[in-house]
């Protein structure tokens, strides 16, 4: 067998595999929606069922729509605020140097190794100083919290290739540095900032630690709450646990499949810099 068969076969044997772990799970997952509780423990239900959407039309009456409204306003707004916060501050870190500058890179690699558990108390009392507890901004806000030190790393490799002989150039035809920042910089980093949009919009979809400890209201709970709900002391309803798994997933998969060229990209770009 030739170099050229080899890998070919190599490649072809890596791609079942993959297709394998990866398919596998996902046809149980969207298979076990279709199921009723009865089909879900029989055996000869793995491949032959009578498929039903029942459990999709309870998980729509339970409140689905209710839920996955306040999940996008969490993750909307926190997408917003860490934007609004990570943006020009990556930028102020990338233009500057010196010791504040080294110092404060360090504070948010160290920030990140905080655990979320320990940043639960602190929190709450400062939510509660501003009348945020109870309310879905208020949840943004402490997720955003703890996103801002991973999206500053994230972003400033993308400022910092930016060469300065560029805003440079426009600040001698009389840009002040407002519009160096906007018509400048931020064009040409769109690929970072898309990729950090992206995975904090990710994140903050799912989120369920903050938003059961900062709301007690369980109208305001997310999509993560109503998928804990699911399973209780009684059993687990796994065809209303799958059903829940897979409307919470459409929101993800189509913004990466919308977004799949500036996240790779910007992912890309940015372990490279």
């Amino acid at each position: 067998m030739t170099d050229g068969k080899r890998n070919t076969a190599v490649t072809v044997a890596g791609c079942v595999v993959l297709l394998a772990v990866y398919a596998l799970p996902l046809y149980w997952l969207l298979a076990t929606s279709f199921k009723s509780m009865k089909d879900v423990f029989a055996g000869s239900a793995a491949v032959f069922f009578t498929p039903t959407a029942q459990a999709y039309v309870d998980v729509w009456n339970g409140g689905f729509a209710t839920s996955a409204g306040n999940s996008l306003i969490i993750a909307v707004a926190t997408t917003v605020i860490v934007l609004a916060v990570a943006v020009p501050t990556s930028y102020g870190l990338a233009r500057l140097n010196g010791v504040v500058v080294t110092g404060g890179l360090a504070l948010l690699v160290i920030l990140q190794m905080v655990p979320t558990t320990s940043t639960l108390i602190p929190l709450n009392r400062l939510l509660a100083q501003w009348g945020l507890t109870g309310n879905l901004y208020g949840v943004a806000i402490a997720i955003a919290a703890t996103n801002l030190p991973f999206s500053m790393l994230l972003l400033r490799p993308f400022f910092t290739g930016v060469p300065i002989a560029v805003e440079e150039a426009a600040a001698s035809d009389g840009a002040n540095r407002w519009q160096r920042f906007v018509k400048i910089v931020l064009p040409i980093t769109r690929n970072g900032i898309a990729t950090v949009a992206t995975l904090t919009f990710i994140g903050a979809w799912g989120e369920f630690l903050y938003a059961i400890t900062f709301l007690n209201d369980p109208v305001l709970y997310p999509v993560s709450a109503l998928l804990a709900q699911q399973m209780s002391s009684y059993g687990v309803n796994w065809p209303g646990l799958m059903a829940v798994s897979v409307l919470v997933s459409v929101p993800t998969v189509l913004i990466y499949l919308f977004g799949q060229r500036l996240l790779v990209g910007g992912i890309t770009m940015g372990s490279v810099r």
